[in-house]
């Protein structure tokens, strides 16, 4: 059979789509800007169908009505980096969270160690062959289709097709349902002035040819704006937004230096506006990969001159970062943090970058501390972490002592908490 007439067969309704999940069932949702938006508020309208179906999701850039107080006889969310839409849930017991290294987070449904039962995910239009590309996502939503029972895919024009290995054939979907959503925007966020103190910091470490990996936010987006004098640089990261966009166009991410997959980027999948979906489209340039091939630290590696930034919420004298935690409150995930830092630690000149605001609430905290605050957990252990930037200034840790690595830390907390460290340090190192 011609897969045009598989696929004929295959269109149905939203709401037919959805009624074949099963109440008990784990449907695995596409990720971020991939999140199957029209499937999953479907599923939401009609509840009374489902008890105790567990949705399986990472970072959910919608709505998330699953996760809502009413939803909770029908709906369990299991949370594999929590947001805005679901740390509520978690904190109530309305959700529950699993931690898991991106690296690993694939294995998790291909080993069956969390069985998928169905997976809802956004893709693009077929192509002549017909296969579609999981586009936005393709990170642990592609594995999660290629092992779950049952496929459930929305099938819009709007989707981009990225390239790599980010297809699916027709013929191993369940069900399509055609329609005009598009990936979920994400805006640029507003840089401020210790925004801009933190990237300037970091694009001192910056060499010209490095390869880089960036997270997502303000301070990622100041590194970048700081950039445009380097030359030949490189990107491998797990996701990327329309800062790295521009340093392509202006000629400084070429990927010329690149030494594993030279003269590609490479990346997961893809958070921001209607001009990264564009860039990224039908995009020879740019390849798409799952979390087990991008985040895994041995690949990261190949790469020379890596550089990884990443963020923290915490860190403490002896360099233990705590990233996904406030004191006992899941604030985010584990994520691909600790890949891309042991990742870019054995890589042949590479550098691993935690960059953040040196307080948190307003200036009434501050995030270099003595020890981490109780029910913190550590996302980066002091084994591993490397250099540590604030907007006062640079800390290398790397082969440091408690007693060097604290007082590196307090030479760039911020000011209005210094005497107190010193206070603490003089109490913990005599």
């Amino acid at each position: 059979m011609k897969w045009e007439k598989a696929y004929k067969q295959k269109l149905v309704s939203a709401e037919e789509a959805v009624s074949h999940i099963q109440s008990g069932n784990r449907v695995v949702a596409g990720h971020a800007a991939g999140t199957p938006e029209l499937l999953l508020k479907t599923m939401v309208e009609f509840k009374e169908r489902y008890h105790h179906v567990e949705i399986a999701h990472q970072i959910a850039m919608g709505h998330t009505l699953y996760c809502r107080p009413e939803c909770q006889p029908h709906f369990i969310h299991n949370s594999l980096f929590a947001g805005a839409g679901s740390r509520q849930a978690i904190h109530e017991g309305r959700a529950a969270f699993t931690a898991v290294h991106n690296s690993d987070l694939p294995r998790l449904f291909t080993e069956r160690i969390l069985p998928a039962d169905v997976t809802l995910c956004m893709l693009s239009v077929p192509d002549q062959q017909g296969y579609c590309s999981f586009g936005v996502s393709v990170d642990y939503t592609k594995p999660a289709a290629e092992s779950s029972s049952l496929v459930i895919a929305e099938v819009t024009p709007n989707m981009p097709r990225t390239l790599g290995d980010a297809f699916i054939h027709v013929s191993e979907i369940d069900y399509i349902v055609e329609c005009d959503t598009a990936p979920l925007i994400l805006q640029p966020p507003t840089i401020t002035v210790i925004d801009e103190a933190i990237g300037g910091y970091c694009a001192e470490l910056i060499k010209d040819g490095d390869c880089l990996q960036l997270g997502i936010g303000a301070v990622p987006d100041a590194v970048l704006s700081f950039l445009k004098d380097k030359k030949d640089l490189g990107i491998h990261t797990e996701m990327f937004s329309d800062g790295v966009v521009d340093l392509v166009e202006c000629g400084v991410v070429n990927c010329a230096r690149k030494n594993y997959h030279r003269r590609k980027m490479v990346a997961s999948f893809f958070m921001g506006t209607e001009k990264l979906y564009k860039f990224i489209d039908d995009n020879a340039f740019v390849e798409a990969y799952s979390f087990d091939y991008t985040n895994a630290p041995e690949v990261i590696s190949r790469n020379d001159n890596m550089v990884s930034i990443n963020s923290a919420l915490q860190v403490d004298f002896t360099g233990q970062v705590a990233s996904d935690t406030i004191g006992y409150r899941q604030y985010s995930g584990t994520g691909g943090q600790a890949d891309f830092v042991r990742g870019a630690t054995h890589s042949k000149g590479g550098r691993s970058i935690l960059a953040f605001h040196s307080t948190a609430r307003g200036g009434k905290t501050s995030r270099i501390v003595p020890h981490l605050d109780e029910g913190a957990v550590v996302t980066t252990t002091r084994a591993d972490v490397h250099i540590i930037i604030t907007e006062y200034g640079i800390a290398d840790l790397r082969g440091k002592s408690f007693s060097d690595r604290a007082k590196a830390l307090i030479s760039i907390a911020h000011p209005d908490f210094r005497e107190d460290l010193w206070r603490a340090y003089h109490k913990h190192y005599r």
